[in-house]
């Protein structure tokens, strides 16, 4: 986990803030927000509000008396103790591509299957740049609909020892993830142990996307029932394209934003007071000449940039940027794209990362060689991010005492002390000079990310698991995979 300790790029007067403060507070109060669930309604009556068939209109005090309620800053714990994470802060939390149909492997592209699922997440577990495989790495197209939330959950735990995101598509899938999650974390001494366990610190986090514009669906909502109701936390995320699903203007766009992912968040705190939560953001823009979306836009990065400011003004932990682009291959656009987006991630300080490794072709694909070179991005933007250390020390006056005018410092004793970790070293990029780069194969980057990539998957060493939990999982995964049907 990544303590990011610089200044945060902030963007936005206070003016500004108030006049998008004022901007939600309409929508919410004048236009209303739909909640696609009776229980959802009947929550929001119950507390006062009005309700009109499946629409909400909110009193924005209500909204941010909610709001308030939320923790500014919770832990997540993995089975591993090494690897549970704190959300807020100063703290980043990264996870791998999220929710792609298709993987992309050198110059093919196919079906992801339920073994690309794996070796994605053996990768996630193996770099350490990254604190979570996250959930739908891919979607595996080669196993049953009905049941395949039960085998992507049972290879989280099990292939990596990292926290995991839960299924979404439905209550009962949330459930499951749930039960799951007691097994994982009760011991050995059952399912009460382990709901005790993880009420009290949370042990997985779930997206719940809004319907964007202004609507909150069934099954989004029934699983953030299923979690905020386990004290598990939900990032709740306005999916936003300019143009699409949101007006063309980036005020109009954060504007609806903030209206979308405050209700979210208040549903949360009705369900359960104090219910950890995190302010999501999936903003950007489509392309108005193709009608496609956009990834790694000037727009987004600004996006990015308020959407860090707003939070922190909300007093909420945020979810935004990512490695994301539009690019078909791992090539030069994948790279200027992805970095667009991540390197604001870093300048705004952001708590939860999705799409931080592997995301290609507007999510469309995760890409296993893209999944390096993103690996890669964070390794340096780690560097780029850690404050300089500046003292007597690091002044090095001894060495211009030692080498003098003109020499050089090569052979200095300061520079032979140093020159294992004074710089930076990458794991992907070439420094050789032409002649060597060409008896070496003339490989390009996203060939030597391949090399890497299919090295780190041979050396892949599995997390121990107690063997008493392993056979409780597979018990339960094969008992409902019989009871769905599969």
């Amino acid at each position: 986990m990544f303590r990011n300790t610089m200044p945060r790029y902030e963007i936005l007067s206070p003016d500004a803030i108030g006049v998008l403060d004022k901007g939600w507070r309409r929508i919410v109060s004048e236009i209303g927000v739909q909640f696609a669930k009776p229980e959802a309604l009947e929550l929001f009556r119950r507390a006062g509000q009005k309700v009109e068939d499946e629409v909400v209109f909110l009193d924005p005090d209500f909204v941010l008396e909610q709001v308030a309620k939320a923790p500014r800053e919770f832990d997540i714990q993995a089975r591993n103790p090494a690897n549970s994470v704190h959300i807020g802060g100063d703290q980043m939390v990264f996870g791998g591509v999220y929710g792609c149909p298709f993987i992309r492997e050198g110059d093919v592209r196919r079906d992801a299957t339920m073994e690309d699922f794996r070796r994605l997440s053996m990768l996630a577990q193996t770099f350490p740049q990254l604190d979570t495989a996250g959930g739908v790495i891919c979607e595996p197209n080669d196993t049953p609909l009905d049941s395949r939330h039960l085998d992507m959950i049972y290879a989280l735990q099990t292939v990596t020892d990292k926290i995991y995101m839960g299924n979404v598509v439905s209550g009962p899938n949330a459930a499951d993830t749930i039960r799951m999650t007691e097994i994982l974390f009760g011991g050995g001494a059952g399912a009460d142990q382990g709901r005790a366990s993880i009420e009290q610190t949370p042990a997985t986090i779930s997206l719940i996307n809004c319907n964007s514009p202004l609507r909150w669906d069934d099954r989004m909502l029934d699983a953030q029932f299923e979690y905020c109701a386990a004290n598990q936390p939900v990032v709740l995320t306005p999916f936003l394209l300019m143009g699409a699903m949101s007006p063309v203007s980036i005020p109009a766009a954060l504007v609806q934003q903030l209206a979308e992912a405050l209700s979210g968040i208040a549903l949360a705190q009705l369900i359960r007071p104090g219910c950890p939560v995190v302010f999501g953001s999936f903003l950007s823009n489509i392309d108005m000449q193709s009608g496609s979306p956009s990834f790694g836009t000037p727009e987004s990065a600004i996006g990015l940039f308020c959407t860090g400011q707003l939070a922190r003004h909300y007093g909420l932990p945020f979810r935004t940027g990512g490695g994301l682009n539009s690019s078909q291959t791992a090539d030069a656009q994948a790279a200027y794209e992805s970095l667009m987006t991540l390197l604001p991630t870093f300048l705004a300080g952001t708590n939860f990362v999705m799409h931080a490794a592997g995301w290609l072709e507007g999510g469309l694909v995760s890409c296993y060689e893209k999944f390096i070179i993103d690996i890669e991005l964070l390794r340096m933007l780690r560097v780029e991010f850690t404050p300089l250390e500046i003292n007597e020390e690091t002044l090095a006056f001894g060495a211009h005492e030692e080498v003098g005018h003109g020499g050089h410092f090569l052979g200095a004793q300061h520079t032979m002390e140093r020159f294992r970790e004074c710089f930076y070293r990458p794991l992907v990029s070439s420094t050789a000079n032409y002649e060597r780069w060409v008896r070496l194969g003339a490989k390009d980057a996203a060939a030597r990310a391949s090399e890497i990539c299919a090295k780190t998957l041979a050396e892949y060493e599995a997390p121990p698991l107690d063997d008493a939990i392993r056979a409780e999982l597979d018990e339960f995964v094969t008992r409902r995979r019989a009871e769905l049907g599969d």
